[in-house]
């Protein structure tokens, strides 16, 4: 599955859509032309010498046939100045899979494994070959657009998700980003958010969890999605926070946690009052009955924070304030922390619910990207979990981890010969390994 346990995906979790591939409904129509170009020269026995009779070339390539051509790709990305690559098994699948054993069996492949990183100094010639792929070009041209596509998909989003983790000092990260996207890619943008979480732990030492809002992200990993509720469910109480609150405690399994989204009326302090209000007898008497069950039921795990960017929080005054700002997170940290106060509890029951109260996590939400958390951290504003969207399949300039397949030398006579276009070079990568694509 990753360079952390040395396996691979295969196709039997991955459920590319194989026959669509072998058809070439997934491929640029050029591909389609290649295949017929090259089949049609090959069923002509047609030779280099036929088709470029004043070309130099080396001994025994004049009588190769054309359609019949080997060849060495190699494919890359040029993100600058890193990349956390993924998708690679899957490229490896449609290689397998929608390919004949006659065609497969012949391709020599190399790879790395999903989770390597790959470096780039900007200069074309310096690239970092994550697969290679020798044999028939005729055999495996149809399948660049897809390969292409899984790779640069995955890869982006694992990169985006690296670079935001590596400036939240652990903290977990939510991947929000379902409802910004066609279902079909949920369960590949999952696994580049997980894989990016494996990469993070790996350099670190910590020990993140991966958490997914559908269940469709974690079908490439075994993940299941998580959440609390949306807006909506407060809307359906009238906009009453609390209640709403109580009604989940009341209905869901212990599992979910218990996290109020305090932004509906925008007044985020009085929301998280109200439902800390509401939750703490109950929490209190299922504490002194000993009830585990119940104590869990009315823990209160945490409080989100999502207030639009143009709405300034009742409870704060400077305009500069507006959204989700640190002011705000503060302001409701201090409310939090100091709730139990007003409760009239005293001595084993006061600490129990100063406990209780200082135990509940902030999580913000609402339009955070590395520069915000990076800069949210910098200032040590309280928060426990970001929870991040649509940023995270941000595809620009500077995010952009576009994936190319070059054919770099072509095989005739025995001999390999260096084919890449000007500008172009053969490439390396000691993190490539032989594969064995009967294994996938």
């Amino acid at each position: 599955m990753t360079v952390f346990d040395g396996k691979r995906l295969t196709q039997d979790t991955l459920h590319l859509p194989i026959d669509g591939v072998r058809r070439g409904d997934y491929s640029d129509k050029y591909f389609a032309n290649v295949e017929a170009v090259l089949a049609g020269l090959f069923k002509r026995s047609v030779t280099y010498q036929n088709v470029i009779p004043a070309k130099p070339m080396p001994d025994g390539f004049r009588d190769g046939l054309v359609g019949d051509v080997m060849v060495e790709a190699q494919v890359f990305n040029r993100r600058t100045p890193w990349a956390l690559v993924g998708g690679v098994d899957a490229a490896l699948a449609l290689l397998r899979h929608a390919t004949r054993w006659s065609v497969w069996a012949g391709l020599e492949v190399e790879a790395v494994h999903d989770g390597v990183l790959t470096e780039y100094d900007g200069q074309p010639e310096n690239v970092r070959p994550v697969l290679k792929i020798r044999g028939k070009y005729r055999d495996f041209a149809l399948l660049e657009t897809p390969m292409l596509g899984l790779l640069t998909r995955i890869s982006r989003v694992a990169t985006n998700v690296l670079d935001v983790l590596r400036v939240s000092n652990g903290k977990p990260v939510l991947f929000f980003p379902a409802r910004f996207d066609l279902p079909d890619v949920q369960a590949s943008d999952g696994y580049a958010y997980w894989l990016a979480v494996q990469r993070y732990n790996h350099e670190t030492g910590q020990n993140t969890t991966a958490r997914v809002s559908t269940d469709a992200q974690g079908a490439w990993w075994g993940g299941r999605g998580g959440g609390t509720i949306p807006h909506a469910l407060i809307a359906a109480f009238l906009g009453d926070t609390a209640a709403a609150m109580v009604a989940v405690a009341e209905v869901l399994d212990v599992t979910t946690p218990r996290i109020v989204l305090a932004d509906f009326n925008n007044d985020a302090v009085r929301a998280s009052l109200d439902t800390l209000s509401a939750y703490w007898p109950r929490y209190k008497a299922a504490w002194q009955a000993g009830d585990a069950d119940g104590m869990a039921r009315w823990r209160l795990a945490g409080v989100r924070l999502d207030t639009a960017g143009n709405l300034l929080d009742s409870s704060l005054t400077d305009p500069a304030d507006k959204g989700v700002s640190a002011a705000l997170v503060r302001m409701v940290r201090a409310a939090l922390d100091s709730a139990w106060e007003s409760w009239g509890e005293s001595g084993a029951a006061a600490d129990g619910a100063q406990r209780y109260c200082r135990a509940v996590q902030i999580v913000v939400t609402g339009g955070f990207n590395r520069e915000r958390i990076e800069r949210f951290e910098r200032e040590g504003v309280p928060v426990d979990v970001y929870g991040v969207g649509s940023s995270l399949l941000s595809n620009d300039k500077t995010t952009g981890t576009d994936f190319t397949m070059d054919l770099v030398r072509a095989k005739l006579a025995g001999q390999w010969v260096d084919v890449a276009k000007v500008g172009r070079r053969l490439g390396d990568n000691p993190d490539l390994q032989p594969v064995d694509l009967g294994k996938l």
